[in-house]
């Protein structure tokens, strides 16, 4: 092992640890402390204790790059994912989607353990649960009536770890509850998609309620995370857990997106269809897709970087 010693000349290195003793015996008593941590570094952690990552090298390297530059190498990482995800999965592609609902579930799941271990429920949005389960309940009633399969399942399970979780927030936590920062109005967001689901909505032989539900689920669902990051904007900084759990959503808004593209490629954009058409309603979902993951990818950028920075807490511009 060939490491420099800050006893010793520039040139001098160390290949042994009796050597480093001999030296200690020597260094004046002021500085035995600093030889000891640099000796600790040597034979121990094997580096530098300043040398950065490879990870840290490369996120500087990629804040350098101009913005076309970035949104390229995003372009490209996201089509060679795709790639990946068809080539391995080929028939059995519907997994992705059924491994993006898992993502939301298991975000609720840090939700749990961060309320039953810590406590408190600070730095969680109660508006944005709340628009959780009402996207959900909706979800739900279609799916009933629809699918009834492991989507069903899935949703029913999110459901009901999302009331729990409101639950704790308005009854059990509620002192640690912060109010004042959750303070994005609900009705800004639920009048809104009710007025477009009403509007804008697929035309299929379904029954007309289940039409509604279909559309006002989407799109509260694409806005749902709006008083989350609202709050957090507030708050200026993002506790790890409740990270966690936004970014488990941004990677469930990536997996989603995968299979929905990968099966509209399959069909020869059949599957771009499948929900029905009329009135905008295409249109309307495709929005609504769009707008949910441009709202979830700047939080996950700051995510990304703040782990790779080793950050306990991040902190996300105003």
């Amino acid at each position: 092992m060939l490491s420099m010693c800050p006893c010793l000349p520039p040139k001098t290195e160390l290949t042994s640890p009796f050597l480093c003793s001999a030296l200690l015996c020597i260094t004046p008593k002021e500085r035995q402390t600093e030889v000891l941590g640099r000796i600790f570094d040597i034979f121990v952690m094997g580096r530098k204790r300043d040398s950065p990552s490879a990870a840290s090298s490369l996120l500087r390297w990629l804040r350098r790059l101009p913005m076309k530059m970035k949104v390229f190498l995003g372009l490209t990482f996201a089509a060679v994912t795709l790639i990946i995800l068809r080539l391995t999965l080929g028939s059995h592609i519907h997994k992705v989607y059924i491994i993006s609902e898992l993502c939301h579930a298991i975000g609720i799941i840090v939700l749990i353990y961060k309320l039953t271990t810590q406590r408190t429920c600070s730095g969680l949005s109660l508006k944005s649960q709340e628009l959780t389960a009402i996207f959900l309940v909706t979800r739900f009633v279609w799916s009933v009536y629809i699918e009834q399969n492991i989507h069903t399942i899935l949703d029913l399970v999110t459901l009901v770890s999302t009331l729990w979780v409101i639950y704790m927030i308005r009854f059990k936590l509620k002192s640690t509850y912060i109010k004042e920062l959750d303070n994005l109005p609900m009705y800004y967001i639920v009048v809104p998609c009710a007025v477009l689901s009403a509007l804008v909505h697929p035309h299929t032989n379904y029954f007309p309620i289940g039409r509604f539900f279909f559309a006002f689920s989407a799109y509260i669902e694409a806005v749902s995370v709006l008083p989350q990051l609202r709050l957090m904007q507030n708050a200026k900084m993002i506790e790890p857990f409740t990270g966690h759990y936004v970014f488990a959503l941004g990677l469930a808004r990536f997996l989603a997106w995968a299979y929905w593209l990968i099966k509209t490629y399959e069909t020869g954009g059949a599957y771009f269809f499948f929900t029905g058409s009329g009135y905008f309603w295409t249109l309307g979902a495709v929005l609504a897709e769009i707008v949910q993951s441009f709202i979830l990818i700047d939080f996950c950028y700051y995510y990304i970087r703040s782990y790779i920075k080793g950050e306990q807490l991040m902190s996300m511009p105003v």
